[in-house]
Order: structure tokens, then sequence, then C-alpha cells
């Protein structure tokens, strides 16, 4: 492992109690009351602190480090991104979560925590310093530690050379370092998904006909491909409702039991989506929702999502996911589970994930990070050998519990704007996490019908997530492909079953939708820009 090039910081921030904070000059450990920081040079710095009885909510670190003026910088997204990644001059007001790249001339240096921190962590750049900010509270207020020693974060800083190397190769060579211990899938992922044709209007009759229409598309293809049925199975599934329970499905799925069966026989491997946060069971009782509290610290109500510091609430969503591998599920898709525990999407979040009015959890002696951890590993646990998709999750701290993460906002089957700005986007400025962190799903091809997005739109996007070694999935009404765009499609599905090509960008400094690839040492250029304003969402 490379040797963190940071060291020490110059000065250490501790806020603590009811907004009370403190400046010191670092050192190895650090006293405040009885709150104890230290601060260990390894391969990584690595971050821990100690309190008695005081509330913890924050460390900021700073290292006086010179900027070159000219550098270029790009930091990730809390969960998924949404349209927003790009390289960027200096900015000191920007906060960057979990890591950030900086280029300069030929050199690539990256800044972040590892993976699975227990705290939620972001970056600051200013010309004379780089600064480091963790929050380690538990709700608005701060973590009560009792007497443990918090693991908080390990930073690593590596600096790689541009002469030898692209930058996506170095950023690919970063992430390693920050996720040591990645899961992933056996081989590679393809698929389909009913959202983006039918958007929750779904049965078990057009759930089996997705599967004879999905194996006519992968025909020969050298890996089996997954069919996720989306969400619009469920029980209490309505137009103003997509949650649990998560025992039976509704009227249109009659036996969700025999379902994964019939799939199977279609030679397609059957995968599901839950919200597992959300679930109007009666015989869950309210103390199992994430609790409302007073200005007192009182209980006084509970919000609707399942509060995962409870050990019940997790068992009981452990046993959900149990039982749809039980059924048969060889995939699941777990999505929502940072919206339901925060109330806030990504682009929602400044600065942090924890707004000033969030209550913080049933277990105030953990952080939140440290509870969505929890949540990740038990799913992970539960699902056996299933592979799982994580869609809104927080990767950084997902990273070694799931599979694949749904990287990017979602796609469309109805507007290539959407698909450009949320697929193009997420594949280009985190495909150095692919294989790295999990295996990446930019998300779907979405046709929902032959007039909504120009096909010759659709087909680039199809080409570039076929030759980039990422998950390749699409959500086609069946039918709606003519017999020249079907053979094309099942090219495509070949391409990403062979798993044998990778791609990245060459225009990703000045371009945050990047129209030049290099896809297996060849150049190839996509225009994103081929619809027109007849297609265009001017109300988007």
């Amino acid at each position: 492992m490379e040797k963190c090039l940071l060291g020490l910081p110059s000065e250490v921030t501790v806020a603590y109690g009811r907004n009370q904070r403190k400046c010191l000059t670092a050192d190895a450990i650090l006293t405040i009351q009885d709150i104890q920081v230290e601060l260990t040079e390894r391969d990584a710095l690595e971050i821990a602190v100690t309190t008695q009885e005081t509330p913890v909510c924050f460390l900021a670190l700073r290292w006086h480090l010179p900027i070159a003026e000219k550098a270029l910088f790009l930091g990730d997204a809390w969960e998924r991104s949404y349209g927003e990644l790009q390289w960027r001059g200096m900015a000191p007001a920007r906060l960057m979560p979990w890591y950030f790249l900086m280029q300069e001339k030929d050199v690539l240096t990256g800044f972040g925590v590892q993976t699975q921190p227990a705290a939620f962590a972001q970056w600051r750049v200013a010309p004379n310093s780089v600064e480091l900010l963790l929050d380690v509270r538990n709700g608005r207020g701060g973590v009560r530690l009792n007497g443990r020693r918090l693991a908080v974060a390990n930073v690593v800083a590596v600096r790689y050379s541009l002469q030898c190397q692209s930058p996506i190769s170095a950023a690919r060579q970063f992430c390693r370092l920050m996720c040591p211990r990645p899961l992933l899938p056996p081989g590679p992922v393809i698929g389909g998904n009913n959202w983006y044709y039918a958007y929750g209007d779904i049965s078990r009759q057009s759930a089996l006909t997705d599967c004879q229409y999905l194996r006519k598309l992968t025909e020969g293809a050298s890996v089996p491909p997954y069919m996720v049925i989306d969400d619009g199975w469920q029980l209490r599934h309505s137009p103003c409702y997509n949650g649990g329970p998560w025992d039976a499905g509704n009227d249109r799925f009659p036996d969700m039991a025999a379902l994964p069966l019939e799939m199977t026989a279609s030679g397609i491997r059957p995968g599901v989506w839950l919200r597992p946060l959300l679930n109007r069971d009666s015989r869950i009782p309210d103390e199992w929702r994430l609790p409302v509290r007073d200005d007192t610290g009182a209980i006084i109500s509970h919000r609707n999502a399942l509060d995962p510091s409870r050990p019940e609430a997790l068992t009981w969503i452990q046993e959900d996911i149990r039982r749809l591998v039980g059924w048969g599920f060889q995939l699941i898709k777990h999505d929502f589970t940072t919206y339901d525990l925060f109330g806030r999407w990504g682009f929602e979040m400044t600065a942090w994930p924890l707004d000033g009015t969030h209550s913080g959890f049933a277990d105030q002696s953990r952080t939140a990070a440290e509870i969505v951890l929890g949540l990740y590993r038990a799913i992970r646990q539960a699902a056996g050998n299933a592979l799982i998709i994580g869609c809104n999750t927080i990767g950084h701290l997902a990273a070694g519990l799931i599979h694949l993460s749904r990287t990017g906002d979602d796609t469309s089957g109805c507007s290539f704007d959407r698909t450009r700005r949320m697929g193009v986007n997420t594949l280009a400025f985190r495909i150095c996490q692919h294989n790295t962190f999990f295996a990446m799903d930019a998300d779907c091809v979405g046709v929902a019908d032959s007039q909504a997005i120009p096909w010759e739109c659709n087909r680039q996007w199809a080409e570039l997530l076929a030759v980039s070694g990422t998950a390749f999935f699409t959500s086609v009404r069946p039918g709606v492909l003519s017999k020249e765009q079907l053979t094309e499609m099942r090219q495509f599905y070949h391409l990403a079953a062979n798993g044998d090509t990778t791609a990245e960008p060459l225009d990703w400094l000045n371009n945050n939708l990047p129209g030049r690839w290099r896809v297996d040492g060849h150049e190839t250029t996509f225009n994103w820009f081929q619809d027109n304003l007849e297609h265009f969402d001017l109300f988007s």
C-alpha cells in the first residue's frame, strides 16, 4: 500500500456538546475535556476518537499545502450522482464527499477516506490548504460513545504520474486503495428491467413476456441474463405508495413464490426490487420506526421508515430479504434506503446527509454512518448467494457489501435528455469505481416505444454501456424494436456478456457529457445530441 503523502494535519478542530468547538495544533493524541482524538500514521492516517460523556459532532482536519493555481478537481457524490459530476477549477466553497482527484499537468493526486468509515466525510480545497470534515453525529446531536473508541476513518492520499498511464487508470488505482475488499459479481452482469417502459404497470404475465423477449435479445450470449421485476409487484402497491409489506404480491402477482421458477424455466435468472425501510405491515410497532424528538430529546412521535438501529427492525428487514431469496430470486435490488433514512435526495444534501431537523436514531451510541453500515451488512448477510444491487445507496459505505451499485439517478425510456444527463455523466465520472468498489450499474437503456426516443440516441447509449465493461441492463417494451434494432441490441448484449472490452472518457476534463472515448485502445466518438427539440423535454 502506498504511503499517505499527507502526514499529520496542521490543526484539528473538534465540535462537541451544544455547538462547542475547539481548534488545536495537531499531535498524535489530542484531549478536550473527556474527548480524546488519536491520529496514527501508518500506511493510512488513522483517525479515532474516544469520549466518556460528551457528545461529539464533527472533526475537521486541515493540512497547509501549496495548491497549483491551474489544477483541476473532481469530487464524488454522497450517494447516486445526478448529472452534476465534472472537473472544475478551484472553488474553496465547494464540498466534495468522500474523496477528490486533483490533476495538474502530468500528475494526478487522490485524497480520500477508505470505504466503510464510521463518519460522513467530505473535503474542501483552498489555495494553500486541504481540509477533511468528518460528521460523527447520530442525528442533529452528537454521538454518545460512552467510553467506546470509535475508529472514525482512514485517510489516504497518493500522487500518480500520468506520463505512462491515463487519468482513469490512476483514478482506478486510487479507488482500489480506498476499497481494500470489494464485493464483486462472479462475472459480467447483463439483463432486463421493466421500469423504464412500464413504470409500475406490470403483472405476472407481463413479467413472463419480458423474460421471453429478453431471451430473444440475449440469444447466444455467453452468460444468462437477469430479469428484474421492479416496483409494482408488492401487495399494497398504488400510484401513491411503493412500500411493503414484502411477504406477498398483489392481485396481479398472485403467487410470488412460483414466479421465479417460471422465469428460470425460460432461461432467465430472476431478480426483484424492494424498498426495505418503508413498510406498513400492521404487525410492526411504531417504536421500530425512526424517532422524532423534541428539543429536550424526548421521543414524541415516529417517522414512516424503519429504524435500522433497532435490532428488531433489522431482523424484520432480514426476514424480508431471506423470503425473497427463498422464493428463488437470485438478484435483490434494494432501493430508497438513503432517502428513507435522511429524508433527502443526494442533490439536496448540502452540506451533509443529516440536516438540522433529523432526530437521529433510537440507538444514539453509534454514528449515523455506522448505522447505515449495519443496515447494509444485515442485507448482505440475509441475501446469501444472491447478487445485491444497491440503488439510492451511499456508495462509499456500501462498497464491499453490495455487488453492484446504481451509481447515477434514473435514466429514462421517454426522455433522452434525462438518460444522457444521468447515465452518460455517471458512467464517465465514476467508472473508476467499477470493479474497485463494486460492479457499476449506470442504469438502463430505456425503450418505452418507437417514438419517445430516437433510436440513434438509444443505440449510442447501448453501445457505450456494452463496451464499458459495466453492467448492461435494458428496459424494452416487448415487440417495440424493429428487426434491425433487435439485431443491434443482440450484438450489444453479446459484447457486454463477453466482458472483455474497456472504455474511458477522453474529453472529460472540459465536457461533463464526454463524447470522445477510448474503447480497447481505439478512439470512438459519440454524439449525445442527435435528438432535436421535438424530443427535448423543455419542462424537465
